[in-house]
């Protein structure tokens, strides 16, 4: 089995032939559109956000609107997201500092990025790749942080660990998509509770770190 650092780049090249459109799966027209999104896909899914945000983009269309919120009413409109209350405090708080310091625009920088309420490096990293195309790091989320352990390219538990592992093995043309190749392959085929290895195009490329022995299948050249 080669190194990791060695080992990423094939299977880079063979996830993005299997999945040449990957994107983010949130629908948004502007930056602050796929922020207010990121925040609330946390234990959501894609499919359940995108089903209420047009009416939500709809009712506040820009950060001022947010930011001016009534707090129980959006606490509602955002409720089947789950989590409700700490991701409208989010929103509403990071719409407020878009307004106040950068003049009502969603900053184009991770160091900017971090400082909004709610935000960290995931959210961040979602936000910088999918509509400013700049990569600064490597968004972690659950599909990452699970087929990362899984693949051997990091043995760490804590997403922000398990970036600074990627970011040092993950050629940096590559970040831009890297996210989305692993969500998409997480969830078609690399998933949670039955990975479905038959079928995987990286199976001879993953050393089944992370498997539980009885999922553990025969390699497949």
């Amino acid at each position: 089995m080669k190194k990791p650092s060695e080992r990423v780049v094939d299977i880079i090249k063979l996830l993005r032939k299997t999945y040449p459109q990957s994107r983010t799966a949130l629908e948004y027209e502007t930056p602050l559109q796929i922020l207010v999104s990121t925040i609330l896909s946390a234990q959501c899914t894609d499919e359940r956000v995108n089903r209420i945000t047009p009416a939500l983009f709809k009712k506040y269309p820009n950060a001022a609107a947010f930011a001016k919120a009534d707090k129980a009413e959006l606490e509602m409109d955002i409720r089947p997201t789950g989590f409700f209350r700490n991701k409208a405090k989010s929103i509403m708080g990071a719409a407020r500092k878009i307004v106040e310091d950068f003049g009502g625009e969603v900053p184009d920088s991770m160091e900017k990025l971090i400082t909004l309420p709610g935000v960290a490096r995931k959210t961040a990293n979602i936000v910088l790749s999918s509509v400013f195309k700049k990569a600064e790091g490597i968004a972690v989320d659950v599909h990452v942080k699970r087929l990362s352990c899984r693949m051997g390219l990091s043995k760490q538990a804590v997403p922000e660990k398990v970036e600074q592992d990627l970011l040092k093995i993950v050629p940096k043309d590559a970040w831009l998509d890297f996210n989305y190749l692993l969500v998409n392959h997480g969830r078609a085929v690399c998933q949670a509770r039955k990975p479905r290895c038959a079928d995987c195009v990286i199976a001879a490329l993953c050393p089944k770190i992370g498997l539980p022995r009885a999922l553990v299948p025969v390699k497949i050249a």
